[in-house]
């Protein structure tokens, strides 16, 4: 991955702050676009108040919903009406509440099968949607790739030391053994298939780990992600460390 020292990288006042910028820089990014719109979505509490924050007007109003199609980087196989589950969280906070059209809601399944065979399944959908069986370069699968960043360094369900980190020819995989549920996660060559990718950094707790991303610890899954169009880390003081 481009470090954040080489990356683009934007430091917010706080989250509130941070969800503002992100939400602007969506809009703008879907403004720019004709046609279809493919955002890929992440799980955790930073993202969470960005979608509240994109539900809210005027970006209710002003969001091109009904071309915009809506993907998951990573999921617990759960029942989607759990509460580990990254389909809810991203329903109750965004999707129920802004005009979606049904058919553009693309979560990955995780019931009634295997973890295996619902990472199948959902790149089976992946390769529909795009249209192809490999990925161009030239033609990235989503226009937006929203990131967290872990304590431990992992983004998406990429965790240090998972066999899932040397995939290259999935686009999804189960990952099993690493949380105490199994998840299914998109693999790097899907992440990477990415017009905008953007980190959402927030917290102190984050800020260790983002120090050892900047000076290049390559031991870290995120910092071996290498998006077609390079990264915009958006942060706030506390995670970035420069807090007044």
């Amino acid at each position: 991955m481009t470090s954040p020292s080489q990356a683009k990288l934007e430091i917010l006042a706080d989250p509130k702050a941070l969800w503002c910028r992100v939400a602007e820089w969506m809009l703008d990014l879907a403004a720019a676009k004709d046609g279809v719109f493919a955002v890929c979505l992440s799980g955790g509490s930073t993202p969470h108040g960005l979608y509240e924050h994109l539900a809210e007007l005027p970006y209710r109003d002003r969001f091109p919903w009904q071309r915009a199609h809506w993907f998951w980087g990573d999921e617990g196989f759960v029942p989607h009406n759990d509460a580990l589950s990254n389909y809810r969280m991203v329903r109750e906070a965004l999707l129920s509440r802004v005009p979606i059209p049904a058919i553009n809601i693309h979560p990955i399944p995780t019931e009634g099968v295997s973890p295996d065979a619902a990472a199948s399944t959902y790149g089976r959908e992946l390769k529909t949607f795009y249209g192809a069986e490999r990925l161009d370069p030239a033609r990235p699968l989503f226009d937006v790739n929203l990131l967290g960043l872990g304590p431990d360094g992992h983004t998406a369900s990429l965790f240090p030391g998972n066999a899932v980190l040397a995939e290259r020819a999935k686009w999804v995989a189960a990952v099993v053994g690493a949380k105490p549920e199994a998840r299914i996660t998109l693999t790097y060559p899907a992440l990477e298939s990415s017009r905008h990718a953007a980190f959402l950094v927030t917290g102190k707790e984050k800020r260790t780990t983002f120090a050892r991303l900047r000076y290049g610890d390559e031991s870290l899954p995120a910092a071996r992600l290498h998006p077609i169009s390079g990264v915009t880390w958006f942060l706030d003081r506390a995670a970035a460390g420069t807090e007044t």
